[in-house]
């Protein structure tokens, strides 16, 4: 960090994990004019590989991927050092109890349903230096 460089709550590292490409984009922009530092990922292998040098502090991770799903990404994210420090939120259009299970079992800290509510995405920012309830 240099002279210049200020380091505030709000100025998190984000990464966000989607297939879906409007719908990454779109999130990534919220959490940009929320203060955040925010990197993109459209696939579960790209989004593991950026978390050892990116270090985010929270994952944004859709589930139902192709090729890699957000269940294995979020095991793999969590086998890797600077992943296991990271919040993972999955943001999914599932939202059975089951699916809360099994992103439970995942390794997910919270589990939100698409689209995610900006006040609850606000709620996580402001408690993502805090202990919250699991799911």
């Amino acid at each position: 960090m240099n002279e210049f460089s200020v380091s505030t709550p709000s100025a998190r590292r984000v990464l966000v994990i989607d297939d879906d490409r409007d719908v990454a984009d779109s999130l990534a922009m919220l959490l940009d004019v929320l203060g955040c530092d925010v990197r993109t990922a459209y696939s579960g292998a790209v989004g593991v590989s950026l978390v050892a040098d990116f270090q985010p502090r929270i994952v944004f991770l859709d589930i139902g991927m192709p090729e890699m799903n957000g269940y294995e990404t979020a095991r793999r994210i969590r086998n890797e050092p600077a992943g296991r420090q990271a919040q993972l939120i999955a943001v999914t259009g599932w939202g059975q109890e089951l699916d809360k299970k099994r992103t439970r079992e995942a390794g997910f800290d919270r589990h939100l349903v698409k689209p995610a509510d900006i006040d609850i995405l606000e709620e996580i920012l402001a408690a993502s230096g805090d202990e919250s309830p699991r799911i």
